[in-house]
């Protein structure tokens, strides 16, 4: 798992934008389903996930509702509104632009979050959560099917060559 939020990191360091915000955005079902018995990721499970790691950062700004909405919206049609959400859209914004950071505020019937500050909430709250998580009697055998690099592939399918699997 450390292996995505490194990579989550790096490209929204890179100004890789789509490739951080995509997977960020999926954090709250990966840790939700992780920690519950059955290891399936739901939207209560998600919002849950959220509204106790991440939305304290935001004050109200952004609950597990919300941010599930966007994420629906972003991750399967493209777009920054849904039309259940409180929020005409959300605007993004890329970290350091004139030396400004714009990050958690409502613009008229908008919400703004600067892009770098977000992906960094979501592996941040991820890695917190993890050494707790570790301690569930169903966490290890989720962990143990997650996806994982294995840099000199997978015995016996692909030898030799990077995999992820």
């Amino acid at each position: 798992m450390q292996d995505l939020l490194d990579q989550i990191r790096s490209a929204s360091q890179a100004g890789l934008y789509f490739a951080a915000l995509f997977p960020a955005l999926a954090l709250p079902d990966i840790c939700g389903a992780l920690e519950s018995s059955d290891g399936l990721a739901t939207g209560a499970k998600y919002t849950a996930w959220f509204d106790q790691h991440i939305a304290p950062r935001y004050r109200g700004s952004l609950t597990g509702r919300d941010c599930y909405l966007f994420r629906c919206s972003l991750l399967h049609q493209g777009k920054t509104v849904h039309p259940a959400g409180r929020y005409s859209r959300i605007l993004l914004v890329e970290p350091g632009v004139q030396g400004i950071v714009m990050h958690n505020n409502v613009l008229h019937d908008a919400l703004n979050i600067d892009i770098g500050s977000f992906c960094e909430d979501l592996t941040s709250a991820a890695e917190v959560w993890l050494p707790q998580a570790r301690r569930l009697p169903h966490f290890a055998a989720h962990l143990a099917q997650f996806v994982t690099r294995y840099p000199s592939g997978l015995p016996p399918y692909i030898v030799g060559v990077p995999v992820v699997g």
